[in-house]
């Protein structure tokens, strides 16, 4: 095979490809990660009606049905907008058939734990979100 110079736009395109996440180029894919898992929106009429009684409850300041909401949410999966370590919080979204605390979840962020800047919701333990829009 052939190998030509890649010119040096060519080679800064590819480099912030790999930074993003993708590829560059016919039939490129695009690898999940921080800056396309969010785009997603639900509003807060949409949630099941548990995520509603979260909802509610975060803006209320509690009190919350399990010892584990309001923990910090590590972002660890690196799903969310990156910010500083202890930024989010998370709260379950109680599964009725579940004996357990279930996969689903909102995670808020913010200095002001009533007043979040954002909030997500996730029904599958965070393997995807979505930002909580009101409307």
């Amino acid at each position: 095979m052939l190998r030509t110079a890649a010119s040096p736009v060519a080679r800064s395109l590819w480099a912030l490809s790999l930074l993003v996440g993708g590829a560059i180029g016919p039939g490129a894919v695009q690898a999940r990660g921080p800056l396309s898992t969010f785009e997603a929106s639900i509003s807060v009429a949409q949630l099941p009606r548990q995520g509603q009684q979260t909802y509610r409850l975060i803006h209320q300041g509690g009190p919350f049905p399990y010892d584990k909401d309001g923990m910090v949410f590590g972002n660890r999966e690196r799903q969310l907008p990156p910010m500083r370590r202890g930024y989010y919080r998370e709260y379950t979204v109680k599964t009725p058939w579940a004996r357990h605390r279930g996969a689903r979840r909102i995670v808020c962020g913010g200095e002001q734990r009533t007043r979040p800047d954002a909030c997500y919701y996730t029904s599958d333990h965070y393997s995807s979100f979505k930002r909580i829009v009101e409307q």
